[in-house]
């Protein structure tokens, strides 16, 4: 897909750039929706800034066949949800040292176009992705997670996700028809309500994995994409993290210690900007929810591709330990 001059001409002129010299495409959109470039600049104090260029035709194919009108209506929410952020939320957050994430410098929102043009991520030292993740790497997002739970306690959604993560139960109805796992399909509702109705909530980021994360020289992590941020508890964003660096051979012990790791940047986090709310009370009730989180988890998954990687025997122990620990309570 080619990026039109005037879109490139708006860009320069909304950021007061001499010109662009060049792009560099960084990936398609999901399902062909648009196009994720970074944008070099001259006549600014930073070489570069990221453009999300999101043209809103319904595209013909998706990579697994799910292409009904309800995806595309949810794909469209997402990236609305997404610019509502960084319009209302993105620029006074930058100021958090242990949660990075860029600022929006323009947003241009058409009938069939939306422009979002933000701050890239390289400029500030965020220059390494990670396919791989070393502990390190494990434990950085996990920082920067707990200190984001933190500072979004108890905030309402307002312009975002009712309910954050890409996979939450009201907007899968086709994967939960097509889930072949009986007991997982019934118990699907008692999973999401026990999420839902847990006594602390949060904004989660809604898409957690390895791949939405930048880290600097030394292993600080950044995030990025913000399309299905929402209220929900953070185990969620946990457990999409976990599920993208996991082999699924770990020992119990590294689980814990990641877990424990969380808990300690959330607690952190909670002291810095809740005092008054108490960090034990918040893992209490949040850590007994780490295999029902992956339980929500899996009913998508199974749904939506039941051969997927991630379904597998770790996650449908913790499944079953969900489903368990709800029907027995």
């Amino acid at each position: 897909m080619k990026i039109p001059n005037r879109i490139l001409q708006t860009i320069s002129q909304a950021i007061s750039a001499e010109k662009i010299t060049h792009i560099e495409v960084i990936q398609p959109l999901w399902g062909g929706y648009g196009q994720l470039f970074r944008a070099y600049v001259t006549g600014k104090p930073y070489a570069s800034v990221i453009v999300k260029y999101i043209c809103l035709p319904q595209p013909e194919s998706h990579p697994r066949g799910w292409n009904t009108p309800l995806s595309h209506q949810r794909k469209l929410q997402s990236y609305q949800v997404e610019v509502n952020w960084y319009q209302h939320y993105a620029n006074i957050h930058t100021l958090q040292q242990f949660s990075p994430l860029p600022r929006c410098l323009y947003v241009d929102q058409q009938a069939n176009e939306t422009l979002l043009v933000l701050q890239d991520l390289h400029t500030l030292g965020f220059t390494h992705v990670r396919k791989n993740a070393t502990s390190a790497t494990v434990l950085a997002c996990l920082t920067w997670l707990g200190h984001f739970h933190a500072k979004y306690m108890h905030v309402q959604p307002t312009g975002l996700w009712p309910v954050g993560t890409y996979w939450h139960l009201d907007t899968r109805p086709d994967e939960l028809a097509a889930l072949p796992d009986s007991p997982l399909k019934s118990a699907a509702h008692l999973i999401d309500d026990a999420l839902k109705q847990c006594p602390f909530q949060t904004l989660v980021h809604g898409d957690a994995k390895l791949a939405n994360f930048c880290f600097s020289q030394d292993d600080h992590a950044a995030a990025v994409d913000f399309q299905y941020i929402g209220r929900g508890c953070g185990m969620k964003d946990v457990i999409m993290l976990l599920s993208s660096v996991l082999s699924y051979h770990e020992p119990e012990a590294l689980i814990n210690d990641y877990l424990n790791h969380y808990f300690a940047a959330l607690n952190q986090g909670l002291k810095a900007f809740h005092p008054r709310i108490n960090p034990l009370e918040v893992q209490q009730a949040w850590r007994p929810l780490y295999c029902v989180a992956w339980a929500d988890f899996q009913r998508f998954i199974k749904g939506w591709s039941v051969e997927h990687f991630k379904v597998n025997a770790y996650t449908e122990a913790l499944t079953k330990q969900a489903i368990t620990q709800l029907t027995t309570a």
